[in-house]
């Protein structure tokens, strides 16, 4: 193993009345890609301070390779004390050259004399990543980048990591990021650190490996210490086994929706017979909105049905905020018309937080101050309404003022699905959040009995939770997809394809092709088959590179460790061929339902 440029031995902090963690070493190597996970209120946002040398630790040693330039870009970067986004870039003694910071700022789209009292979240974390990035850094250290990024600039940072010939560790909810860039991870779990040399993609089955190894341990132990576990790590797995049932069903209401959507271009969803209207909650027909000489939506239709999980996505300015507050009536049209359910109730969870006053008390906010929450007319104690949002009990009485970002998006959605309502819109819910919190919401919105409006940029939080996508370009003209992120990339793409060029000689027509309405027996077993094999391969994977981090495994058994090496080349080889056959049957599946 080459020497690491930046290391933190033996760390140790204390926070409130107890460690935040202690005995934790760290080493960033000069090319590590490495993601750092952990549940929100676990420190994964103090250590990654730590690291960078802004907090002074109570133990340990932070060591540095002469010359390393390490840069944190802050989760949330304070800009009010600056006159506009350029004095915020370019302000301090390790400011980087303007020049760089203005190139960069240009290609994400940023203007560095707005006023920074002024400027949005968008805008700010733009300009706090071309401050980062134009500094040259061997080693970055990323909270949460993505928050507030729309996808163009997603992608863009996306494409810049992968070039990049230093250093980063990154803290993100956004699976789709930590997937593409990663290739080691960091699990930040109760006061200690482990080191896996996999990327985010081997992340769950290795903690599935984890998890079973503490659970065989824990049988030794009291039955209450045996409850606690499973209720802290088992019922995480649990629910990530129930939500794959969940995509299965997701599937299922995507293909309806497919077979109810006329051929591209056609914009209006037709439906079988008029018995469905008493179904639908909102009908928008040939919608038009205006701001001055632009057009920000044009001759838009839209039959919205109970049940339905609609997903909105698009750069920053194509229109999808004024998309969500025409279908919620919150302004009207210039063109058309939108028709509502009468019954129509609805709740929004914002990305601002407003509600959430720091001196208050969790149980202010979930029960008024008392001990009961009416969950949607049920009466439940506030200390195991806690339980269901993965909080400890004992936190009723704590200050909101105390959580962390993500704990404080969590209260919220607690407080929000508590409330009776048959419309739930959400935007920007995934900010803040970690990713076990990602997997309850996803559990919480299946569950839902109402109908479901998303603004995210979120790729993987939309391809696990809508039957529609709404995608906006920025011309007026609103894509309407069923699926998810990714079934709207694939449209785009096909719809930007050149036509294929015929010849200018006449051709006989062949004969039609016997259409194809099942898969065969093989590759039905296939497609219910390759995920369970592709698990069982990925936890093989995990275990097998869990025994390689073993620094004397290679001079104590040199045999061991190249059959280690050769049996994870091969299963790595069989995971990925696994997953394009399933993936090609998915889309065969898809393709057959509509």
């Amino acid at each position: 193993m080459a020497a690491p440029i930046l290391a933190y031995e033996n760390l140790g902090l204390v926070q409130g009345h107890g460690w935040l963690f202690r005995g934790i070493d760290l080493f960033v190597g000069a090319r590590d890609r490495l993601a750092l996970i952990g549940r929100n209120g676990a420190g994964k946002t103090t250590l990654l301070k730590c690291l960078a040398g802004v907090i002074d630790t109570d133990e340990g040693r932070r060591t540095m390779q002469p010359g390393t330039k390490v840069v944190l870009l802050e989760q949330d970067p304070s800009v009010d004390r600056f006159e506009t986004l350029r004095d915020f870039a370019l302000h301090g003694s390790d400011a980087p050259p303007a020049h760089e910071v203005e190139a960069i700022a240009d290609q994400l789209g940023v203007t560095l004399d707005r006023p920074a009292s002024t400027a949005s979240g968008g805008e700010r974390r733009r300009t706090a990543i071309a401050r980062a990035l134009a500094q040259d850094p061997d080693v970055l250290l990323l909270d949460e980048p993505t928050n507030h990024l729309d996808l163009a600039a997603i992608e863009w940072l996306e494409d810049w990591l992968g070039r990049f010939t230093g250093a980063f560790v990154v803290i993100s909810h956004d699976r789709t990021f930590l997937k593409r860039l990663t290739r080691s991870s960091l699990w930040l779990e109760r006061g200690s650190l482990r080191r896996a040399e996999i990327g985010f993609g081997g992340f769950d089955a290795w903690t599935e490996a984890v998890y079973a190894e503490e659970a065989r341990a824990a049988e030794k132990l009291d039955a209450k210490l045996k409850l606690e576990l499973h209720w802290l790590e088992r019922g995480v797995t649990a629910r990530r086994r129930r939500n794959q049932g969940r995509l299965t069903k997701l599937h299922e209401m995507r293909a309806a929706r497919a077979a109810m959507i006329g051929p591209a271009g056609t914009a209006k969803l037709g439906l079988a017979n008029d018995d469905v209207k008493t179904k639908v909650v909102i009908d928008a027909e040939h919608v038009t909105k205006r701001f001055g000489e632009r057009t920000i939506i044009r001759d838009f239709s839209l039959r919205i049905q109970r049940g339905d999980r609609i997903g909105v996505v698009g750069a920053n300015g194509t229109g999808k905020t004024t998309l969500l507050r025409l279908l919620t009536g919150e302004i009207e049209a210039d063109e058309g018309r939108i028709r509502r359910a009468k019954t129509l109730e609805g709740i929004m969870i914002d990305q601002q937080r407003r509600l959430l006053e720091p001196d208050k008390r969790i149980r202010d906010v979930l029960a008024d101050g008392g001990d009961w929450v009416d969950v949607r007319g049920t009466k439940k104690h506030v200390q195991g309404y806690l339980k269901e949002f993965l909080f400890d009990p004992g936190l009723a009485d704590a200050r909101i003022g105390t959580l962390s970002g993500g704990e404080r998006s969590r209260i919220l959605l607690a407080r929000e699905f508590a409330r009776r309502s048959n419309l739930l819109v959400l935007d920007e819910p995934t900010n803040d959040l970690d990713l076990e919190t990602l997997d309850l919401l996803q559990e919480v919105i299946a569950d839902y009995e109402g109908t479901v409006l998303i603004v995210s940029h979120d790729r993987d939080f939309l391809d696990r939770t809508v039957t529609i996508t709404l995608g906006l370009d920025g011309s007026g003209k609103v894509d309407i997809v069923a699926g998810g992120y990714e079934d709207w990339m694939r449209q785009r793409a096909r719809a930007s394809s050149p036509a294929p060029r015929t010849s200018a000689a006449a051709k006989p027509t062949p004969a039609a092709p016997r259409v194809q309405t099942k898969l065969t027996y093989k590759d039905q077993r296939d497609y219910d088959l390759l995920p369970g094999r592709i698990e069982e391969i990925e936890a093989a994977i995990a275990r097998d590179e869990e025994a390689l981090h073993d620094p004397d495994l290679y001079t104590r058994d040199p045999s061991r460790f190249a059959a280690l090496t050769a049996a994870i080349e091969k299963a790595r080889a069989e995971r990925d061929a696994a997953e394009e056959r399933w993936l090609e049957l998915a889309e065969r599946v898809e393709a057959l339902a509509s």
